[in-house]
């Protein structure tokens, strides 16, 4: 019975500021849960009924609206910089497949584009011709070049065969132009020997 006595005078001392709270979380302008009131004044804040009252509490230091909890992106953003420069990208870490990751698409795509950047740069500079650039820019699209290198081998070896082969053509046209004078000089001798013998025997 004195352990109940004790607790109703406990339970009768203490003041309910259900009131309190929700005009407070009003006028402050947010939740309940924000809302810290001054223990020591309880006596004081539970006489506020009003919003007018609870404005002047609030300018007064007793009733005051709690600070926003802080989310820290510290530890977010010193892992995003560890992912940048690579770490945290092992197998562990991977959910979708490569193609998922990067696909081999995109990859294709940037190949074909600095292939065909490097030839389009190539023609403008009048180091390949427009058929040597039809030839090269169909075999890329074919999948012949890997890479920039690989392509820029491939116009070298290129030139130099047709240089290579233009050579040989007029080395052999030379050579034709050469016999064709070798056969009229000696077409020209033997007209003007059968010219002499025709005149001597004339004379004779």
């Amino acid at each position: 019975r004195h352990r109940w006595e004790g607790f109703a005078q406990s339970f009768s001392k203490m003041v309910s500021l259900k009131l309190q709270k929700r005009l407070a979380a009003s006028v402050l302008n947010c939740g309940k849960r924000k809302v810290w009131m001054d223990p020591n004044e309880v006596s004081e804040i539970s006489m506020a009924n009003s919003r007018q009252n609870i404005r002047k509490l609030a300018k007064d230091g007793l009733v005051l609206r709690k600070p926003e909890v802080v989310h820290s992106r510290s530890r977010a953003q010193r892992w995003l910089e560890a992912k940048r420069k690579g770490r945290h990208s092992g197998y562990g870490k991977r959910k979708g497949t490569a193609n998922a990751r990067l696909p081999f698409k995109v990859i294709w795509m940037r190949r074909l584009r600095i292939l065909r950047r490097l030839l389009a740069k190539y023609r403008a500079a009048k180091k390949v011709d427009r058929y040597l650039y039809r030839e090269l820019y169909t075999a890329a699209k074919g999948n012949q070049f890997k890479n920039k290198r690989v392509l820029i081998d491939a116009i070298h070896r290129m030139k130099g065969e047709q240089a290579r082969v233009k050579a040989l053509e007029e080395q052999a046209e030379a050579r034709k132009a050469r016999a064709k004078q070798r056969e009229q000089r000696k077409l020209e001798r033997l007209q003007e020997q059968a010219r002499l013998a025709k005149e001597a025997a004339e004379t004779a």
